[in-house]
């Protein structure tokens, strides 16, 4: 199975956000991730709209040819805008305001009612829902049992291990989430996801070969400012072929 790189092109408009200017624009990222083989989009569209804003994620609807996965809060705004743009997956967050990037995962179980409201609202438009959880096994179990097309695993912890222990505890948690998913149901897509980069993509995909997808963004970017985007993409991509290769 090859794991597919959706990248997360919200930190291009951080950059553009910071100084108020119409570029870099992360719309003409997007095309650029795509075309060095990035095999989806994914965005963050907050509340505050400190980086992604309405019209980034109206273009891209219109521009990615790959798959567009808008990233959003569990709100009635939030919703009411990916049943107008239709994005191909909606990945439902945690969001605080005061937050620098999303911690930790959702909660699935304390919201069980909402979400299955939410999922109503998304399928009736023929959006798919994903779901930001820790590789937990009550909300592995709460996010598959509602239905949710997709989990995406937070990697947060195994990303910020210091010892090869913990590390390797960490790398042991995912891979349980990871298998529990797929045995409860074959259909789920496993994604992964938030502080990866090109130290520890690799292990990732060798140890948790259910993973089917990795969203990267802030490396990913910041590898960018010194490789080009095009070569951060392609740096990747080999990450995660060299974790592949681990596995056979």
């Amino acid at each position: 199975m090859t794991v597919n790189l959706h990248v997360n092109v919200d930190h291009v408009a951080t950059l553009r956000q910071a100084r108020g200017t119409a570029y870099p624009d992360p719309v003409e990222a997007a095309v650029i991730c795509e075309h060095a083989g990035a095999d989806g989009i994914t965005v963050h569209l907050r509340e505050d709209r400190r980086h992604i804003q309405d019209r980034d994620v109206e273009l891209l609807r219109q521009l990615v040819k790959s798959l567009l996965n808008l990233e959003m809060a569990a709100t009635d705004e939030m919703v009411a805008i990916a049943e107008r743009v239709r994005p191909h997956i909606v990945t439902l967050v945690p969001e605080k305001r005061e937050e620098r990037t999303t911690e930790g995962g959702l909660d699935v179980v304390g919201q069980l009612e909402r979400l299955r409201s939410i999922k109503a609202r998304l399928d009736a438009v023929d959006v798919q829902l994903s779901l930001f959880i820790d590789p937990d096994d009550a909300q592995v179990r709460a996010a598959v049992g509602l239905g949710a097309h997709a989990i995406e695993l937070h990697t947060g912890d195994y990303c910020e291990a210091e010892s090869d222990d913990a590390i390797e505890a960490e790398l042991g948690r995912l891979a349980t989430a990871a298998k529990l998913a797929v045995s409860l149901s074959e259909d789920v897509t496993v994604a992964a996801g938030h502080g990866l980069n090109l130290r520890n993509v690799s292990d990732l995909v060798a140890s948790v070969p259910e993973i089917d997808e990795l969203n990267i963004g802030h490396a990913l970017i910041a590898d960018a400012v010194f490789l080009g985007l095009e070569r951060a993409v392609e740096r990747y991509k080999d990450a995660i072929e060299a974790g592949e290769a681990e596995r056979e």
